[in-house]
């Protein structure tokens, strides 16, 4: 096994890409923490996993809160004895043209996903740097790299994102911490599936033509990408074993960017 007692925590954790990296990191023998605001939804991930014969936590955890960011990393290396990997995968999806894109919902956006990995990447390091040994994983998007009309807030975030990511690699190397970013093409999650009806409306376009053209168009193969897909890379990413690969975005996205 890949992750043999290897202790990882992942935000967002109870669907979607976070719960397919969960059992992935499970099934390669680490010790996973599903850290989310849906506590039913994390607990059931946690009986999933446990019904495979894997060990698991559910961690109740608003990525915004400082506090309970804290109190929740705490909680797993306390349970679990360290913290050998970080997922930061929570985040919503909020779409507007600019001009009526209300500022409450641009930070929240931005406050899920950039400040919640700042927050989830401070609590970890204080248990990984001890050790001289980590791997902080963040969930970026092709959005990382290149930009859609009426995502302001998401693709700010996500660019941000592999900002906080290199520093990281920076910051981490001495420590024995490398820090990469995961760089999904659309995936067919709940998040997807609802920004479908919305962009139509938006754009005023069929459902359809926002999947063929908006959001695979610029693909190789007008594919979606699974979260299998994405979950192999963060077993690549939590497994590897030097500094070699560190301060990289891995794009998994059909070919809609190559970089």
């Amino acid at each position: 096994m890949q992750l043999q007692d290897n202790v990882a925590i992942v935000t967002g954790a109870s669907s979607g890409i976070g719960k397919e990296i969960a059992h992935a990191f499970a099934r390669e023998g680490a010790k996973v923490a599903i850290a989310d605001i849906n506590m039913q939804g994390a607990n059931d991930v946690v009986s999933e996993i446990e019904a495979a014969g894997g060990a698991a936590m559910a961690v109740e955890m608003n990525v915004m809160d400082e506090a309970v960011v804290n109190a929740g990393v705490d909680a797993v290396a306390e349970r679990f004895g360290r913290i050998d990997t970080m997922v930061s995968n929570a985040g919503i999806q909020i779409v507007h043209p600019i001009e009526d894109f209300p500022y409450e919902q641009f930070k929240k956006v931005v406050d899920i996903h950039l400040g919640g990995a700042f927050l989830l990447t401070k609590a970890c390091v204080k248990h990984m740097y001890p050790r001289k040994s980590g791997s902080l994983i963040y969930m970026g998007s092709v959005h990382s790299h290149e930009a859609s009309a009426l995502k302001t807030a998401y693709v700010s975030a996500k660019h941000g994102i592999l900002g906080l990511s290199r520093v990281m690699a920076k910051e981490g190397a001495k420590h024995g911490v490398r820090s990469n970013v995961i760089c999904p093409g659309f995936v067919k999650t709940p998040l997807v599936e609802k920004q479908i009806p919305e962009q139509a409306e938006s754009l005023g376009i069929s459902e359809q033509e926002v999947v063929e053209k908006i959001m695979l168009g610029e693909t190789v193969d007008t594919e979606f990408t699974t979260v299998q897909d994405i979950a192999d890379v963060a077993v690549f990413l939590a497994a590897f074993k030097t500094n070699a690969l560190t301060g990289q975005s891995i794009v998994a996205s059909h070919g809609w960017y190559m970089g």
